[in-house]
Parts: C-alpha cells; sequence; structure tokens
C-alpha cells in the first residue's frame, strides 16, 4: 500500500521506532544488507510533476512550515520510486527564518540575506533559535514517522560554514570572498558567529530527532571552497560540535558537501558515522583516503540527462567502487536536478536495487 499522511491521531511518539530490516540503516551501520539501499538528494519535489502541483501558488518557506504539505512531499518519491529513505521536505535556511531573519528563497537565485552580517553588531543581533519557533516542522515529523511504515526518515541541517557563507555574503556565492575575509581578519568574530549557528543547527535537528527521525544529514554544501588547513581551523570544531550533539540519540549521522574530496577524512573527524562523495572522485579512491568507514554517493547528477546504457554503466561502476567501504548508500553526487526525467531515477532505484 502507498503510504500516505497519516493524521494526527495516528502519529507516533518520539521514542525512536525500530527497524530491523530497513537496508538504509544497515548500510549505514557498515553492514551489507540484501540490497545496495538507495535514495537521492533533493529528492522530495524537485522533477516530479505531482510536487510542482501542490506547490503552485505556495511559496517554498510556506511549504516547508506547513506540516501536511511538507509531510505529503517527502512521501512523494517514496511512493513514486521506492527508494530506502525519505529525506525531510525544508531547506538548510530554514531555521534562519523560523529565528526571525530576514532571508528569502528566490527562484533561480536560492537563499538571499536582506542585510548581510559582517561585523561584530551583526552577529550579536544574531537571534537564538527556539524549539517552539520549528515545531510545525517537527509535527510534520511527526506525521512522516506515522506513515512510512519501515522506511527510514532522514532530518537535516545545514553546517555553521554553510549558514555563516549565506549570512555573510548575503547570498550564494562562487568565491566566498567576504566569508574567507572575515574568517581570517577577525577569526573571534567568525568562531563567535559560527557557534551560533553551530547552537541554531542543533535545536533544529533536535526538533527532527525528538519527533523520531531516524537519521540526520549535515550538509555544509560550499565546504569545498576551502583548503583543509582553513576547514580544520575554521569549520571542523563548529561542525564537530553540531554532531556531538546528536550523537545521543544513537542514529546514523550524514555529512555531506560538494567539490570535498581533498576535505573527506577531515569531514569524517568532525563525527560522521557516513561521509558522503561528490561525483569528483571515485568511491574506492574516497574509501581509500578514509581508511574505510561507510560511504554515501556518488551518481553525477548531470548524467540523468543521458542515455540508458550510459547510466546503467555508470550506476554499475559506482556500485563496484562501493564494494571499497564498510557500507555504501547509493546516492547521487548532489540533489536531483529539476528537468531530469522521474521515470530514470524510477528505473535507476530498481537497478540499484537488482545488482546485488
Amino acid at each position: 500500500m502507498s503510504p500516505s499522511v497519516a493524521s494526527p491521531a495516528q502519529t507516533v511518539p518520539a521514542a525512536r521506532r525500530a527497524l530491523p530490516g530497513a537496508p538504509f540503516l544497515a548500510a549505514a551501520r557498515g553492514e551489507r544488507p540484501a540490497h545496495t539501499p538507495v535514495w537521492f538528494m533533493r529528492q522530495a519535489g524537485r522533477s516530479l510533476p505531482e510536487y510542482r502541483a501542490l506547490r503552485e501558488g505556495t511559496s517554498m518557506f510556506e511549504a516547508c512550515f506547513d506540516p501536511e504539505m511538507l509531510a505529503e512531499i517527502t512521501l512523494q518519491p517514496i511512493r513514486r520510486h521506492g527508494v530506502d529513505a525519505a529525506i525531510l521536505f525544508s531547506d538548510i535556511v530554514v531555521p534562519l527564518k523560523a529565528a526571525g531573519l530576514d532571508i528569502d528563497i528566490v527562484a533561480g537565485t536560492g537563499p538571499v540575506v536582506a542585510e548581510p552580517i559582517r561585523d561584530t553588531a551583526g552577529v550579536r543581533a544574531l537571534p537564538v533559535l527556539e524549539p517552539e519557533q520549528v515545531e510545525r516542522v517537527a509535527e510534520g515529523v511527526r506525521l512522516l514517522v506515522g506513515s512510512l511504515g519501515e522506511t527510514p526518515l532522514i532530518g537535516f541541517a545545514g553546517a555553521p560554514f554553510t549558514l555563516a557563507s549565506y549570512l555573510i555574503e548575503g547570498g550564494p556565492s562562487r568565491n566566498h570572498e567576504h566569508t574567507k575575509a572575515l574568517m581570517h581578519s577577525e577569526p573571534e568574530l567568525w568562531h563567535e558567529l559560527a557557534g551560533r549557528l553551530a547552537d541554531m543547527a542543533i535545536t533544529f535537528l533536535s526538533a527532527q530527532l525528538d519527533a523520531g527521525a531516524d537519521a540526520i544529514q549535515l550538509f555544509d554544501s560550499w565546504a569545498g571552497a576551502l583548503s583543509e588547513r582553513d576547514y580544520r581551523e575554521f569549520v571542523l570544531p563548529h561542525s564537530a560540535k553540531v554532531l556531538s550533539a546528536v550523537a545521543g540519540y544513537g542514529v546514523p549521522r550524514i555529512h555531506f558537501g560538494v567539490g570535498t574530496g581533498e576535505l573527506l577524512v577531515a569531514m569524517r573527524d568532525a563525527g560522521a558515522d557516513v561521509v558522503g562523495v561528490d561525483w569528483r572522485i571515485p568511491l574506492d579512491e574516497a574509501v581509500r583516503r578514509l581508511g574505510g568507514g561507510v560511504v554515501q554517493g556518488n551518481l553525477d547528477p548531470a548524467l540523468l540527462h543521458a542515455s540508458w546504457p550510459v547510466i546503467e554503466a555508470e550506476v554499475r561502476r559506482i556500485l563496484a567502487e562501493g564494494r571499497a567501504a564498510d557500507g555504501h548508500i547509493f546516492n547521487l553526487g548532489h540533489g536531483v536536478l529539476p528537468g531530469v526525467d522521474p521515470d530514470v531515477l524510477t528505473r535507476v532505484v530498481g537497478l540499484v536495487h537488482e545488482l546485488q
């Protein structure tokens, strides 16, 4: 039976669900389930016509704070593709918005901050995120946990560096020049800002975990702009603070960034149980650098526009390379692109499940 959104009366308590048969959770523990689990970043929506129909006339933030809508959007790719895990429909800047910052998500651009934070006054004025400010998101998680059956739910948050980059730059940036300048010119102010954002991420993740999420992913989308030296000095302590704060929940903690092939060991050292790998580095090479462990990845999202023989060959290659790891969760090297044919994603899931 296809999952459906549970009514509030059907939701389950915040206690951890026992999902002994979930391949995603088994692989995250370093086990070898009957088939390689697969899910896609940005699978909740993006390419699905049913998502676009549901979102028509509704802003991104409106959807993210509507418990029933965010639950329905999260469930859509589960029904259509048969993936092994659901990823909560949200955005990494949702906690910033919830805390009261003047931020918007502009179509075709991404998050845009009305007043960038680049000085002490701006950092000191950054509000504290309170759990009740993301209660609507937590309500959506409870609906999902009551609807997903044996499918695990992944909660997520943006890592401090990536959140800080949006706040300092005022939006997406190619070079992160203001961010890097503040890091190096005013390191104490940088660490104060990153520490406050770490606290915000902890509150957001804790709300999701208290509501029943089965795993979390910390997205450091733009960490690949940094050298390993800068990452370890300016970023790792704050990401480690986030990952350490949720360790007590006993759920898998995934850490992912784009262009982070040179940072994989450092990102693992921040406290990740599973290291996400983008498409720029083969999985077996990633495993060699990591010295083992569990990896997630890493099909190039652009190749989903190629012919099926090309896609099939790439899937087979990635699965073969993933055998070098203690555990492998198949995913893209970044998010699903909006123009992808949903039937191709469904076909990829079937192929991954078929190839033992």
